[in-house]
């Protein structure tokens, strides 16, 4: 199946977009762009509350959303989560693998059961739902897109975060792979890659930690949720019938790779 070579608009009028871990920070952020942008969104995680507030904000800004308790770790939660945004909306036509988590600290203080959690959150997370969405679009047989949350941790490793590192790595990987395979089938599928970012998550660093980092971003600043958010929103948009299989770092050019 082609995609048209056709200009189009920034837009995501009456798509259907499933964004896992939109309880708070990017996900949130890409949640409410993707809203103002026309989709109606299913906000999927496993934090009830935020997932709910999600909804709300959403609501109140005058679009359709939903909250589904999803686990990414798990294949059959996958599953369940996109018949149910199916259910509800009628059909899946985006997929935004966000859901990540991660504790900063030196790999010699890693025990194995810390080393499993981050590997089936971050990596083992986005395959499961990609091949849960990846059927669906076949199904539907008139394509789709999904977007994979990667980091620059994946590209040029980070200090304290060596298995997260490892797994965002696998990701870009896994990315260009199903790419590759999701092309004939009109599924285009991407990576956004962000550097540090204004979220609950880096808010819990350490402030001299947090400020060193900032001082090697020719920014000087971290990136605010929106910013990943609006590269997301555009891989994901009828603007995009050309790009797939790629990686864009939202970063502030701390890494030019």
């Amino acid at each position: 199946m082609g995609i048209e070579a056709t200009s189009k608009p920034m837009d995501l009028q009456d798509k259907v977009a499933l964004v896992t871990g939109a309880a708070s920070g990017i996900g949130r952020a890409i949640a409410l762009r993707m809203a103002a942008l026309g989709a109606r969104v299913v906000v999927a995680d496993i934090n009830e509350i935020g997932g709910k507030e999600t909804v709300g904000l959403v609501d109140s800004a005058g679009s359709d959303a939903h909250f589904v308790r999803c686990d990414v770790t798990s294949f059959d939660d996958a599953r369940a989560t996109v018949a149910k945004t199916r259910e509800v909306f009628g059909r899946l036509d985006v997929l935004v693998n966000n859901a990540g988590w991660d504790i900063v600290q030196p790999f010699l203080e890693h025990e194995p059961s810390f080393w499993d959690k981050v590997i089936a959150i971050n990596l083992k997370g986005p395959i499961n739902m990609s091949r849960a969405a990846f059927e669906a679009f076949v199904e539907q047989g008139d394509g789709g897109k999904i977007v994979n949350l990667a980091s620059d941790a994946g590209r040029v490793g980070s200090l304290g975060e060596t298995v997260y590192s490892a797994c965002k790595g696998g990701i870009i990987a896994f990315t260009k792979a199903l790419a590759r395979e999701a092309v004939r089938h009109g599924v285009l599928v991407n990576a956004v890659a962000p550097g540090i970012t204004d979220t609950p998550l880096v808010a819990g660093l350490d402030q001299k930690v947090m400020d060193a980092i900032v001082k090697t971003i020719p920014m000087r600043r971290m990136a605010s949720p929106d910013e990943p958010a609006e590269v997301v929103c555009f891989l994901a948009s009828a603007s995009n019938t050309y790009v797939t299989g790629q990686v864009l770092s939202v970063n502030g050019g701390l890494t030019m790779v």
